[in-house]
């Protein structure tokens, strides 16, 4: 790794992480520098960038041993940083006060400070180094909007540690399972693995979790396609309850035929009981595993799709708004009771303005919007939508090849 005192310094660094450089990237790594150096007294800092992600398609389905696809994006949170020798970590961030966290002392806590603890933990109960940093962050990844700003937090912290104490020899694998214990154990969140996956490996990748995480990068650009994601202006931070019952539900029908997971159950047994499944545990959980069942054979043509010589534009926007109509109208995850319709408003409006797809992204009820667009139908697409709900909240992506990592 190095230390830098210059953002220029950066410049070819940055090339492989986004696909536009200006003037705004550099200002910020050099703020970012600046202002570490001013709060902690250096002169100099190494430089980690954690990206976030969206999940082109397969909602919900991680939680069930089911397969996804999903991308690493141009937001991400960036760090300077600089390792102590005292044990204790401490992390500035732009427009927030200073954590503080002794490897030593790992008490279960919330927010944050429970996911640099949870992160800590994991690493040393599995045997690898730990110690103290300095670091200041500045993220650009929406917080509470279904983008992964948590596993982005977390996958820093991790990689940080990986590189200072470990030779940069954690795998990602490794990186991102402890990620999902932070957040599991210590912010009673019971996420999958699902983002700190696409967040540690980065580019696109289809993701199987039928046996613990494996995965295929995929070569697409999704040439002819662009991405956005559009703000619905609310927070799925305390919206933990909502979440956790959509892989509850899953797992009592997969109980039903004898199994723990819905990748375990016969898709056919299951379609074939579909009747006995409804009547037993109510229409509404048994909707929720026909999505997942849907959903599954979904992510499998899209896969074929993007590997294709040639892109099948339309056949991919329609599979996306079928994924979207299920979460819609099966998994229900778009919203947080019947009054709630700014998620399904912002679908019907985007479909209206050109032949594109656009979906609940992420756990839903809150969040964002996933819009994928035919790239000829771009700047009309950019000018309504910001028209209609702002610029701040219409938010264009690139993917990135990169997953977390320190210059």
């Amino acid at each position: 790794m190095q230390f830098f005192t210059s953002p220029v310094q950066l410049t070819s660094h940055l090339q492989e992480l986004y696909s536009r450089k200006n003037v705004s990237d550099l200002s910020r790594y050099g703020d970012a520098i600046k202002n570490f150096c001013r709060l902690f007294g250096y002169s100099s800092a190494g430089i980690c960038s954690s990206s976030g992600r969206v999940e082109f398609i397969g909602n919900h389905t991680d939680h069930n041993g089911g397969k996804v696809i999903a991308c690493a994006i141009n937001l991400d949170i960036i760090a300077a940083f600089r390792p102590t020798n005292n044990n204790v970590i401490r992390i500035a961030g732009k427009n927030r006060g200073t954590l503080r966290v002794d490897v030593n002392e790992l008490a279960p806590t919330t927010h944050n400070l429970g996911l640099v603890k949870g992160v800590v933990r994991y690493l040393k109960e599995n045997g690898y180094k730990t110690g103290g940093f300095d670091a200041y962050t500045d993220s650009a990844v929406p917080t509470g909007a279904g983008v992964s700003s948590s596993a982005a937090f977390e996958l820093a912290v991790g990689t940080i540690l990986s590189v200072l104490y470990n030779d940069g020899g954690i795998s990602p694998d490794v990186l991102a399972r402890a990620g999902q214990f932070a957040e599991n154990v210590y912010f009673r969140k019971p996420c999958g693995l699902l983002d700190q996956s696409v967040v540690a490996v980065g580019g696109a990748l289809v993701l199987d979790f039928a046996d613990g995480m494996s995965y295929r990068r995929l070569n697409a650009r999704f040439d002819g396609l662009d991405l956005a994601l559009i703000n619905a202006g609310g927070s799925h931070s305390q919206l933990s309850s909502l979440y956790a019952a959509i892989p509850a539900d899953m797992k009592e029908v997969a109980a039903l035929f004898g199994k723990t997971r819905l990748i375990d159950v016969d898709p056919q047994a299951f379609f074939d009981g579909f009747g006995d499944v409804s009547r037993r545990l109510g229409n509404d959980k048994a909707l929720r595993a026909k999505h997942f069942f849907e959903e599954q054979a979904r992510v499998e043509e899209a896969e074929s799709l993007l590997q294709a010589p040639c892109l099948d534009v339309e056949r991919i926007i329609s599979l996306v708004n079928d994924s979207g109509d299920s979460s819609l109208t099966q998994l229900r995850n778009c919203a947080v009771d019947d009054n709630d319709t700014a998620i399904a408003d912002i679908i019907s409006f985007v479909r209206g303005i050109c032949p594109c797809a656009a979906r609940v992204h992420g756990g839903g009820f809150a969040g964002t919007v996933l819009c994928v667009v035919p790239s000829r139908h771009f700047a009309d697409f950019l000018a309504q939508t910001t028209q209609k709900y702002g610029a701040k909240k219409v938010i264009p992506l690139n993917l990135r090849a990169a997953g977390a990592k320190v210059f």
